[in-house]
């Protein structure tokens, strides 16, 4: 029974560490030392970060050496992708 009370105050302090970065990001922002953000390359970036996570999970999954191919190269692009500045 204690195991589920551990994971709910695991999940309230990432929820709060979370908040914490936003708001000092915001004050950053206020105070002009950062430049704005373009909200849609941040969600283009957490979705390649998704992505890789989930490739990279196949990856250690598979034994079948093209699937394996398909996955180093995929995850070469993603790499490729979030290596790109952000202006295009």
């Amino acid at each position: 029974m204690g195991d589920s009370g551990e994971g709910l105050v695991d999940a309230d302090a990432r929820i709060q560490e979370q908040m914490e970065e936003r708001e000092a990001d915001r004050r950053r922002r206020a105070n002009g030392k950062t430049p704005a953000v373009d909200p849609e390359r941040l969600r283009q970036i957490e979705s390649l970060k998704l992505a890789k996570a989930e490739l990279t999970r196949q990856a250690t999954a598979t034994t079948n050496p093209i699937r394996k191919k398909q996955i180093d190269a995929a995850l070469a692009e993603i790499e490729r992708r979030l290596a790109e500045p952000a202006a295009k």
